[in-house]
């Protein structure tokens, strides 16, 4: 079986687990766990019982993790504004109410 010949970027490296694991802050099930649904980079078998990880792969998906937490965060704080909005309001009528009575 011959080598196929692709494009790799010249930056392009392989990570062992223990590198990934470090890098993520991630344990070994939560890395298998998150594999399994998807929502983590595959690894790749790199000999018989060794696999790895695209180090741009791992890249990525701390950059998208950090993104998505920010957006949650700002979801959360519009959120936030607009529970504190309607209690004001509400306060509001309230005083009204008491001011009529």
């Amino acid at each position: 079986m011959g080598l196929r010949q692709i494009d790799i970027p010249a930056k392009e490296r392989f990570m062992r687990l223990p590198e990934v694991m470090a890098r993520t802050g991630l344990i070994k099930q939560t890395i298998y766990m998150r594999m399994a649904e998807a929502t983590f980079p595959q690894s790749i078998k790199i000999g018989k019982t060794t696999v790895a990880w695209r180090e741009s792969e791992i890249d990525a998906w701390i950059i998208d993790t950090i993104a998505e937490s920010e957006r949650r965060r700002e979801q959360n704080r519009k959120q936030e504004r607009k529970i504190e909005r309607q209690r004001e309001r509400e306060r509001a009528r309230q005083g009204e109410t008491e001011c009529a009575a």
